[in-house]
């Protein structure tokens, strides 16, 4: 079966004891000290042994910043879906996005049904989990006209109001091994969750795969949209793993563990093994780009030009290099900016700017490394979108389509609103940030560059100054939008701080993007 293409996680998976409480949460956050992905927990409410996971998973969030964290697996008998996609979803706010959630049909019968769940044939099971699927989706999908209805043979919602939204897409991973389930998971899933101790061979794994490739295919996906992950009952050699990647599209790799000695061996030796396994065979494999530009181009917000000035020359000069000045040989692309201003405000002086070292002209880039820095273009990338979407909130105002307190509530779950304006140079509070768009972010990125290259110390310490200036600016617009209720005269001042905070972001995020996408690219963070 093919590589499908996902970037590498690592992860463990507790057992959630009662009697070892403490220990337990105390593993989860060494193994994100450690540095793994994820951490998740069994979930199994029948023993009393067991703590409840959705209370563990709430406590472990309050305790931790980075890593990610999931069940492994939610049985959905005992938890109505619609309640599931409430819980789920606001886990998910209050860690910021680090929540996915991961479902099996139950699987213990008789267990479930002691505790006043139905007791189910496993043909229900999966016809109920379906159910379940829709449900929660549609619970998650709050921008949809109207309420929840659902009327299937095991579930029923009669207008239930849909939201929260979650933080960011959570995934949707599913616990599967028959045939029914797996075509299941290829039609619907985010990922797919299998454990090694109960596939006694990958040629299992292998058939799983084709299954749920055809699904997808049949249902117009792409095979690629399911993230293959495994449950690893004992430690593999990083060749076996590498295989695994390699062969069979495994992307995440969770060891049942609960030993802190192996917890730190599997996060610090094993993964930076694996992964450089993997990206050398994709390194050799995959063809250097050399004249691609950049995605995030085509999809880059539209810059409102009318009434634009256009930049003085020198003005901006470290905003805008000359093409090639940075990553010489790099395919990610920074998105152009022409440079052009809305007002004559200046909330900092561009030609102070500092530079960082210019790179090596004869630098390579693997395809893992061209990623690194493609996906901080990505990420600003969204950003201006949504400085787009509030342009046109404002011309909706001042059109009378909407009203200010409308627009303040749109502007409210803006991410570069939510966040409290910390994205920039992938600073400390950075995984906060790209929670909707791509997978989390290491929050130790930003000190671990400025270690890995001291000479960038003046760049991040200036980009870090532009977030704050920057989040002034947001509560300025924020201000405005306010007085605008009670005085529609203030519609003026309103124009003139989105045009600032235009002015600002735009060229603060050309900044970032020249001087950063190569030393990440370069450096591998």
């Amino acid at each position: 079966m093919p590589d499908y293409g996902h970037d590498l996680l690592f992860s463990a998976n507790l057992v959630p004891s009662t009697q070892h409480a403490d220990a337990v949460v105390a593993l989860a956050q060494l193994a994100e000290r450690a540095g793994l992905d994820l951490v998740t927990f069994q979930d199994h409410p029948y023993q009393p042994t067991l703590l409840d996971t959705w209370t563990l998973l709430s406590y472990v969030a309050a305790s931790t910043e980075t890593i990610r964290l999931a069940g492994n697996v939610h049985p959905l008998p005992l938890r109505p879906p619609a309640m599931l996609a409430k819980a789920a979803a606001s886990l998910d706010i209050l860690s910021h996005g680090r929540f996915e959630l991961a479902l099996g049909t139950g699987g213990y019968w008789d267990a479930i049904a002691s505790m006043g769940a139905p007791h189910l044939t496993p043909r229900q099971a999966v016809d109920a989990l379906e159910e379940g699927v829709a449900i929660i989706r549609a619970a998650w999908d709050a921008d949809a006209p109207g309420g929840i209805h659902h009327q299937g043979e095991h579930y029923q919602v009669n207008g239930a109001e849909r939201g929260p939204r979650p933080a960011h897409d959570i995934g949707i991973w599913l616990g599967a091994y028959k045939p029914r389930m797996l075509r299941l998971t290829g039609r619907l899933a985010d990922g797919w969750l299998p454990s090694l101790p109960r596939y006694r061979s990958t040629d299992e794994i292998a058939e799983g795969n084709a299954i749920i490739d055809e699904a997808a295919a049949e249902a117009g996906r792409s095979p690629r949209d399911i993230r293959r992950l495994l449950n690893l009952g004992q430690e593999l050699p990083t060749d076996q793993l590498a295989e695994l990647a390699l062969t069979h599209g495994i992307s995440v790799f969770t060891l049942m563990v609960n030993d802190p000695h192996r917890i730190q061996r599997f996060a610090t030796e094993t993964a930076p093994e694996v992964r450089e396994l993997v990206a050398a065979e994709r390194a050799s494999t995959t063809p250097e780009p050399t004249d691609r530009v950049s995605t995030a181009t085509e999809h880059a917000a539209p810059k409102t030009t009318t009434g634009r000035q256009t930049a003085q020359p020198g003005t901006s000069p470290a905003s805008t290099p000359k093409p090639g000045t940075r990553g010489a040989e790099l395919a990610a692309t920074p998105t152009p900016y022409d440079g052009v201003r809305l007002t004559d405000i200046r909330v900092w002086d561009d030609s102070t700017r500092p530079t960082g070292p210019r790179p090596d002209p004869g630098r390579r880039y693997t395809p893992r490394e061209q990623a690194n820095g493609q996906h901080l273009i990505d990420v600003h990338d969204h950003l201006r979108s949504e400085l787009a979407q509030l342009r046109d909130l404002v011309d909706q105002v001042a059109a009378g389509t909407i009203d200010a307190s409308t627009a303040r509530s749109h502007i409210n779950t803006m991410t570069m609103r939510q966040n409290n304006w910390t994205l920039g140079a992938y600073c400390e509070s950075y995984c906060r940030l790209v929670t909707m768009h791509h997978s989390a972010e290491d929050a130790l990125v930003f000190p671990q560059l400025r270690r890995t290259d001291p000479r960038l110390a003046p760049v991040l310490d200036r980009l870090k100054e532009e977030h704050q200036a920057i989040h002034k600016v947001i509560e300025r617009v924020d201000r405005a939008l306010v007085a605008f209720v009670t005085d529609p005269g203030g519609l003026d001042d309103l124009r003139t701080t989105v045009d600032l905070l235009t002015d600002s972001l735009l060229s603060h995020l050309s900044y970032e993007e020249h001087e950063l996408v190569e030393p990440l690219a370069r450096h591998g963070l």
